[in-house]
């Protein structure tokens, strides 16, 4: 039997990620300790209040059926989150919808807006979920660079008027990945006077809303008219540590919700109830669990930049996020730096490439280490030689 491919599968091929894993697979088979920095995901646990809630109400048989979609008190939860961390009014009815993971909602939402040869604007660099999704859906892709000298903020003036008139969706992403750039309230201003003039569905994904070091990043929705124009997707998995749990949510325009919700009503069965259960709980507890997380990360933001500074290699130090986003050596490429950082350092980052054309002379390094370990991978870079090799060519 011969069996073929559909054609949509090219848009989805072995992604850099693998050659690492690869390349890092092979290290450990020679018995080298490897310092893994290029996974975003999170190796502290969730808030107390997380685990006690799914172990407790996991033992009971009533709650293993089907949710179908979120529950009351999640909703109510989310909006009640809003309200206190951003001072936006939700209807926990109208303008919430449960996801299964930030991903699924990502993905998919471009194939609820847009028809084959619709234009989706796209941060490059930028999260690879979103291509996927624009692939999906059949659309086109139009990638907005994040240049250094914008501060890393796309420029809506360099999109041509042609390509502007045939986008139905524009994906944000600020705290970002890999950039961990920050959007101002001007910026997001700017984004919804030209969503409206073109109109233009704006998707804002806040994943890292609550990993910041000094000042809190602005949420899309607080701004004034973005609820016209869009919605915000925020996920559990980063500001409580509950990736494996797989739920997030989206919020925002009542219009678009209905849409997604009704979408994902044909997709999926909902998230398991002890999981909705305890993200509730997360949302609304008022501890110290989130100060205490974002001083995990800032303390190894410090070790990692100080470090890395203090042996030559002058990184910008970010102001939100678990990423460093880190300009290579100008003579080598992003591939090619990474790789000589896992060959001769043990030491696995991400090149910047692998997210978009505009990521080259860049590799994103995850805070997702302990301290020890981030000053382990600074030695081994030193030891290498690899930073000493540049500045004496």
């Amino acid at each position: 039997m011969k069996i073929t491919m559909a054609e949509r599968m090219n848009s989805f091929q072995e992604s850099i990620f693998s050659e690492l894993a690869y390349y890092k697979k092979l290290k450990l088979s020679e018995g080298q300790e490897i310092v893994d920095l290029s996974v975003g995901s999170p190796d502290t646990p969730p808030p107390s209040v997380v685990t006690e809630t799914i172990a407790e109400l996991a033992k009971n048989p009533n709650l293993y059926g089907y949710t179908m979609k979120g529950t009351d008190d999640f909703h109510e939860a989310v909006a009640a989150y809003y309200d206190r961390r951003f001072r936006v009014s939700l209807d926990p009815r109208s303008n919430v919808s449960l996801l299964m993971g930030s991903q699924d909602g990502l993905v998919h939402f471009p194939m609820v807006l847009c028809n084959p040869g619709d234009y989706v604007l796209v941060p490059d660099p930028g999260y690879t979920a979103y291509e996927t999704g624009v692939s999906m859906a059949g659309a086109k892709l139009y990638p907005m660079p994040l240049k250094k000298e914008n501060q890393f903020l796309p420029d809506f003036s360099e999109i041509p008027v042609e390509i502007s008139e045939k986008a139905k969706l524009m994906i944000l992403n600020f705290p970002g990945n890999p950039v961990p750039a920050m959007g101002t309230k001007a910026f997001f201003e700017a984004a919804i006077a030209y969503a409206k003039k073109y109109n233009i569905v704006i998707l804002h994904d806040f994943a890292y809303s609550e990993l910041y070091y000094d000042e809190q990043p602005i949420s899309f929705l607080s701004v004034d008219g973005a609820m016209d124009v869009g919605i915000e997707m925020n996920s559990l998995s980063k500001s409580f540590n509950m990736a494996g749990c797989r739920i997030a949510y989206a919020a925002g325009n009542q219009e678009i919700i209905t849409m997604l919700a009704n979408f994902k009503s044909n997709v999926d069965y909902g998230v398991f109830f002890p999981i909705q259960a305890a993200a509730a709980k997360a949302l609304t507890d008022e501890s110290n669990f989130l100060n205490d997380l974002r001083a995990i990360y800032k303390n190894r933001r410090d070790v990692l930049v100080d470090g890395l500074r203090e042996i030559g290699w002058n990184v910008s130090e970010p102001k939100a996020s678990m990423f460093v986003w880190a300009e290579v050596p100008a003579s080598f490429t992003s591939k090619e730096f990474a790789i000589e950082l896992i060959n001769r350092a043990n030491v696995v980052v991400t090149p910047g490439n692998a997210f978009g054309s505009w990521g080259e002379g860049y590799v994103r390094i995850a805070l997702v280490q302990s301290e020890e370990k981030l000053k382990e991978a600074v030695r081994n870079i030193k030891q290498s030689g690899i930073l000493e090799e540049v500045t004496n060519q």
